[in-house]
């Protein structure tokens, strides 16, 4: 049984035309600094002024730390402008709806139930029948970060992106059903032309009546944002901001590699299987087991794991990323912790052509790209409590920052 509470002060823009100037991406989907500080430079008005408040300053060379005293205090001064901008209004004991029409996956409606979820709730040593089950290692000085960031704006903004199982599919027919019989209170559209739409529900009874169909799921799974509810439970907050979508109505995309190393082409036999002969376009692989890689030497070649390297009853050290991770960064180059700063991980939000620009122009020495994780190996790996391999699943369409926050 999972437990939502309607947010008591809800920050929201007033309208779609306001919605597109305060939300933006999550930090974590752009590839460093300076391509945040040229979205503030694009948009002034959003939100990464205060996620990424270090950012927020007139010229790159000014960007500082992120976790500094100025940083904090200057996300705490743009949040107090947020709230009390003409863009912006409070609402008071409301969850909502959340669509993400994605052009990509025509026919699949991603529309969720947001609002605030328990700490207490959440899987841990300590609540080991928490039915919100988590499937990656939480970092203290990352969930420490946005600790910080929550006390500095007294606000939390950050949103936890959470599956639930919805075996009967009832959940995400009530949400349809209510959001088919009114206009969304606003929306937005990201760069990747994916619409994000919110319903607030703000009427008594249909906030109790959407906290009962919740109440229904048995489960769910932390998809995106393990950092972020840590946060909430590290200051000793009973709730994390959140959103419920129906499993099976999410996509995953690749999660793809950038090395700064030498490719050991002559290793690679001892744990690969060469599957593809040399191509001059990138490769982007869709099907599990098959491992892109480019380097100058080689160009784009696609290799398959050997059936010894890896144990297919062990949902999380099957998926290609561990096996990556173990088989050719950790044995054959020596990188043991995932977190090894040779190792850059990138998104789906850059292609294998970008993938490729970066090793041609002497960024990285190769590239590795990688299936994306199946909902199906997604859910078995929560299943068996264990953890998913670091940056293993780009949940996308992601959650737009900014369209829903609660204020403290």
């Amino acid at each position: 049984m999972i437990t939502l509470q309607p947010i008591p002060r809800a920050l929201v823009p007033i309208d779609s035309a306001a919605a597109a100037r305060v939300s933006a991406p999550n930090y974590d989907e752009f590839q460093g600094d300076r391509e945040i500080w040229e979205a503030l430079r694009e948009n002034p008005d959003c939100v990464l002024a205060v996620t990424m408040a270090h950012c927020a300053v007139a010229s790159p060379a000014e960007i500082g730390a992120g976790d500094s005293a100025e940083s904090l205090a200057r996300a705490g001064a743009n949040m107090r402008h947020l709230v009390g901008s003409p863009l912006t209004r409070e609402v008071r004991r409301a969850l909502y709806c959340y669509e993400i029409v994605d052009p990509t996956r025509p026919g699949i409606r991603q529309i969720g139930l947001g609002g605030l979820g328990r700490t207490d709730e959440i899987r841990t040593a300590s609540t080991p029948s928490g039915p919100i089950i988590r499937n990656e290692g939480v970092r203290e000085p990352k969930a420490r970060g946005r600790a910080d960031l929550i006390e500095a704006t007294s606000a939390i903004i950050g949103t936890v992106n959470n599956a639930v199982p919805d075996a009967s599919g009832r959940f995400a027919q009530t949400l349809e059903a209510y959001a088919d019989a009114r206009e969304p209170d606003f929306e937005a559209a990201d760069a990747a032309g994916n619409l994000h739409r919110i319903w607030l529900v703000e009427e008594p009874g249909d906030v109790s009546r959407m906290q009962h169909l919740i109440s229904e799921e048995p489960e769910a799974y932390v998809a995106d944002g393990n950092h972020r509810s840590a946060a909430a439970a590290l200051l000793g907050y009973e709730w994390f901001l959140t959103v419920f979508f129906p499993a099976g109505r999410m996509g995953i995309k690749a999660y793809n590699r950038l090395v700064a190393a030498e490719l050991p082409v002559g290793e690679l036999g001892a744990v690969f299987d060469p599957i593809l002969a040399p191509t001059p376009s990138p490769f982007q692989p869709e099907r599990t087991h098959e491992i892109g890689v480019y380097s100058p030497e080689t160009g784009w070649v696609a290799f398959a794991p050997r059936e010894e390297t890896f144990d297919p009853s062990d949902a999380a050290g099957s998926i290609d990323h561990a096996i990556v991770q173990d088989q050719l960064f950790a044995r054959l180059l020596g990188f043991a912790d995932a977190g090894d700063p040779h190792l850059t991980f990138v998104g789906a939000n850059k292609d294998a052509a970008w993938l490729q620009n970066e090793v041609d122009e002497g960024r990285a020495g190769f590239a590795m790209t990688l299936a994306p994780v199946t909902m199906d190996q997604f859910v078995a790996v929560c299943r068996q409590g264990r953890l998913m391999p670091p940056k293993s699943t780009w949940f996308e369409p992601k959650i737009r920052s900014g369209l829903v926050m609660a204020l403290l």
